[in-house]
């Protein structure tokens, strides 16, 4: 039977980012590179980074790829070390969060006020 990974469930499994978001990497092998979020697990706490992360993966010939090889691809880093990028300044901000008036929720950069949610 295959040992499966166990996952470290917080209790509220909300991120701080979505798809689509720009971040930036605060922390690790690859910090200070900007990235598009192409994937968000929230009940891994992890981000898939375009262009961060990059790993190989050996693949078998298969159909699309009749060569098979050795491929490069990213793989999820925790959330913690991303932070997303403020719209108005283009530097790394923290994520604030703010009710409109209509009711709508929406997140809020922290260090120049603007709405990311639009």
């Amino acid at each position: 039977m295959p040992r499966l990974k166990k996952i470290k469930e917080s209790h509220n499994n909300k991120l701080h980012v979505k798809k689509d978001d720009t971040v930036i990497v605060i922390t690790g092998k690859d910090k200070g590179k900007k990235g598009r979020i192409i994937a968000a697990y929230p009940r891994e706490n992890r981000v898939l980074v375009e262009g961060v992360n990059m790993v190989k993966k050996h693949s078998k010939p298969t159909q699309q790829n009749p060569q098979g090889g050795i491929l490069d691809q990213e793989a999820p880093i925790h959330v913690s070390n991303v932070m997303l990028v403020d719209p108005k300044t283009n530097k790394p901000t923290r994520v604030g969060y703010k009710v409109l008036e209509n009711g709508q929720k929406v997140r809020v950069a922290k260090k120049s006020g603007e709405v990311i949610d639009k």
